[in-house]
Protein backbone atom coordinates (compact mmCIF):
# COMPACT_ATOMS: atom_id res chain seq x y z
CA UNK A 1 0.00 0.00 0.00
CA UNK A 2 1.21 3.24 -0.93
CA UNK A 3 1.25 5.87 1.73
CA UNK A 4 -1.38 8.79 1.14
CA UNK A 5 1.54 11.42 2.80
CA UNK A 6 4.81 10.98 0.83
CA UNK A 7 7.42 11.07 3.41
CA UNK A 8 5.28 9.72 6.65
CA UNK A 9 4.48 6.13 7.81
CA UNK A 10 0.87 4.75 6.31
CA UNK A 11 -2.19 5.74 8.34
CA UNK A 12 -3.51 3.26 10.93
CA UNK A 13 -6.87 2.21 9.67
CA UNK A 14 -9.52 3.22 12.14
CA UNK A 15 -12.23 1.10 13.51
CA UNK A 16 -15.69 1.69 14.22
CA UNK A 17 -16.04 4.61 16.35
CA UNK A 18 -12.81 5.76 15.71
CA UNK A 19 -11.02 8.65 13.54
CA UNK A 20 -7.42 9.28 11.79
CA UNK A 21 -6.03 11.99 12.85
CA UNK A 22 -4.52 11.46 9.17
CA UNK A 23 -8.35 12.91 8.05
CA UNK A 24 -7.99 16.03 9.89
CA UNK A 25 -7.37 18.72 7.87
CA UNK A 26 -4.75 21.56 7.64
CA UNK A 27 -5.15 24.40 8.72
CA UNK A 28 -6.44 22.95 11.23
CA UNK A 29 -10.47 22.76 12.25
CA UNK A 30 -11.98 24.08 15.38
CA UNK A 31 -15.09 21.82 16.57
CA UNK A 32 -17.47 21.48 19.75
CA UNK A 33 -17.16 18.85 22.18
CA UNK A 34 -20.15 17.93 24.43
CA UNK A 35 -17.98 15.15 26.21
CA UNK A 36 -17.08 15.66 29.62
CA UNK A 37 -13.67 17.08 30.11
CA UNK A 38 -12.72 16.75 33.49
CA UNK A 39 -8.78 17.71 34.33
CA UNK A 40 -6.41 16.62 38.07
CA UNK A 41 -3.69 17.74 39.92
CA UNK A 42 -2.34 17.53 43.02
CA UNK A 43 -5.58 15.33 43.77
CA UNK A 44 -7.73 17.98 43.00
CA UNK A 45 -10.50 18.42 40.28
CA UNK A 46 -8.95 21.53 38.82
CA UNK A 47 -11.35 21.72 35.58
CA UNK A 48 -14.61 20.25 34.22
CA UNK A 49 -16.71 21.23 31.40
CA UNK A 50 -18.91 20.01 29.03
CA UNK A 51 -18.75 22.89 27.33
CA UNK A 52 -14.96 22.49 25.41
CA UNK A 53 -13.86 22.57 21.90
CA UNK A 54 -11.46 21.01 20.16
CA UNK A 55 -8.66 21.59 17.47
CA UNK A 56 -8.25 19.18 14.79
CA UNK A 57 -5.03 19.45 12.70
CA UNK A 58 -3.28 16.72 10.27
CA UNK A 59 -1.16 14.23 12.01
CA UNK A 60 -1.98 15.65 15.70
CA UNK A 61 -4.56 14.01 18.42
CA UNK A 62 -6.92 16.30 19.36
CA UNK A 63 -6.01 19.80 21.71
CA UNK A 64 -8.74 20.51 23.91
CA UNK A 65 -9.39 24.07 24.80
CA UNK A 66 -11.55 24.13 27.95
CA UNK A 67 -13.53 27.71 29.15
CA UNK A 68 -11.54 29.36 31.48
CA UNK A 69 -14.53 30.07 33.59
CA UNK A 70 -14.82 26.10 34.15
CA UNK A 71 -11.48 26.07 36.12
CA UNK A 72 -11.45 26.19 39.69
CA UNK A 73 -10.51 29.56 41.50
CA UNK A 74 -6.65 30.20 41.18
CA UNK A 75 -6.31 27.22 39.45
CA UNK A 76 -4.54 29.19 36.51
CA UNK A 77 -2.34 32.29 36.53
CA UNK A 78 -0.43 34.01 33.77
CA UNK A 79 2.77 33.85 33.30
CA UNK A 80 5.42 35.23 30.96
CA UNK A 81 6.72 33.97 27.31
CA UNK A 82 4.90 33.42 24.34
CA UNK A 83 4.45 31.50 21.24
CA UNK A 84 3.48 31.67 17.61
CA UNK A 85 1.06 29.23 15.80
CA UNK A 86 0.88 30.74 12.13
CA UNK A 87 -2.83 29.63 12.03
CA UNK A 88 -3.89 30.59 15.48
CA UNK A 89 -1.70 33.42 16.22
CA UNK A 90 0.12 34.31 19.67
CA UNK A 91 -0.67 32.11 22.53
CA UNK A 92 0.27 33.36 26.06
CA UNK A 93 0.82 30.65 29.21
CA UNK A 94 -0.39 29.97 32.50
CA UNK A 95 1.02 28.25 35.31
CA UNK A 96 -1.28 25.65 36.71
CA UNK A 97 -2.21 25.09 40.24
CA UNK A 98 -3.89 22.32 41.95
CA UNK A 99 -3.83 20.60 45.26
CA UNK A 100 -0.81 22.60 46.73
CA UNK A 101 1.05 21.77 43.45
CA UNK A 102 1.99 24.21 41.12
CA UNK A 103 3.20 23.47 37.11
CA UNK A 104 4.70 26.30 35.10
CA UNK A 105 3.40 26.72 31.62
CA UNK A 106 1.50 23.83 32.00
CA UNK A 107 -1.61 26.07 30.30
CA UNK A 108 -2.14 28.36 27.12
CA UNK A 109 -4.04 30.27 24.96
CA UNK A 110 -5.15 32.85 22.48
CA UNK A 111 -6.14 36.01 23.75
CA UNK A 112 -6.59 37.39 20.33
CA UNK A 113 -6.94 34.73 18.10
CA UNK A 114 -6.68 34.70 14.22
CA UNK A 115 -9.91 34.83 12.44
CA UNK A 116 -11.50 31.60 11.89
CA UNK A 117 -10.30 30.44 15.57
CA UNK A 118 -12.49 32.99 17.48
CA UNK A 119 -13.87 29.78 19.45
CA UNK A 120 -10.60 29.65 21.34
CA UNK A 121 -10.96 33.07 22.61
CA UNK A 122 -11.29 32.67 26.78
CA UNK A 123 -10.53 28.99 26.60
CA UNK A 124 -7.73 27.47 27.79
CA UNK A 125 -5.59 24.03 26.67
CA UNK A 126 -3.23 22.03 29.20
CA UNK A 127 -0.33 19.66 28.73
CA UNK A 128 -2.04 16.52 29.96
CA UNK A 129 1.57 14.99 30.52
CA UNK A 130 1.75 17.75 33.39
CA UNK A 131 -1.58 16.41 35.11
CA UNK A 132 -2.03 14.10 37.43
CA UNK A 133 -4.59 13.15 34.36
CA UNK A 134 -6.97 14.19 31.93
CA UNK A 135 -10.15 12.79 31.43
CA UNK A 136 -12.60 13.38 28.00
CA UNK A 137 -16.03 11.12 28.88
CA UNK A 138 -14.60 9.02 31.99
CA UNK A 139 -11.76 7.98 29.75
CA UNK A 140 -8.19 9.25 30.95
CA UNK A 141 -6.08 10.01 27.95
CA UNK A 142 -2.51 10.01 27.00
CA UNK A 143 -0.07 12.73 26.24
CA UNK A 144 1.37 13.06 22.28
CA UNK A 145 4.78 12.46 22.44
CA UNK A 146 7.39 15.70 22.71
CA UNK A 147 7.83 18.75 24.61
CA UNK A 148 5.78 20.84 22.61
CA UNK A 149 2.86 18.94 21.67
CA UNK A 150 -0.46 19.71 23.95
CA UNK A 151 -2.73 16.55 22.01
CA UNK A 152 -4.82 14.20 23.88
CA UNK A 153 -5.31 10.73 22.35
CA UNK A 154 -8.18 8.64 23.39
CA UNK A 155 -9.12 5.11 22.30
CA UNK A 156 -11.19 7.23 19.69
CA UNK A 157 -8.09 8.52 17.50
CA UNK A 158 -5.26 6.57 15.62
CA UNK A 159 -2.01 7.64 14.45
CA UNK A 160 0.58 7.08 13.90
CA UNK A 161 0.77 10.46 16.09
CA UNK A 162 3.51 13.48 15.26
CA UNK A 163 5.48 14.40 18.17
CA UNK A 164 7.57 10.83 18.70
CA UNK A 165 11.52 11.13 17.64
CA UNK A 166 11.81 11.39 13.65
CA UNK A 167 7.98 13.36 13.27
CA UNK A 168 9.49 16.87 13.31
CA UNK A 169 9.07 17.57 9.85
CA UNK A 170 5.65 15.50 9.15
Amino acid sequence: MTPRFPGHPAPTQPGPGQESVWDYPRPPRVEPVTDRIVVRLGGAVIADTTAAVRVLETSHPPVYYLPASDFAPGALTRTSGSSMCEFKGRAAYYDVHGGGQTVERAGWHYPTPEPGFGELEGRVAIYPSAMDSCEVAGEVVQAQAGDFYGGWITSRVVGPFKGEPGTLGW
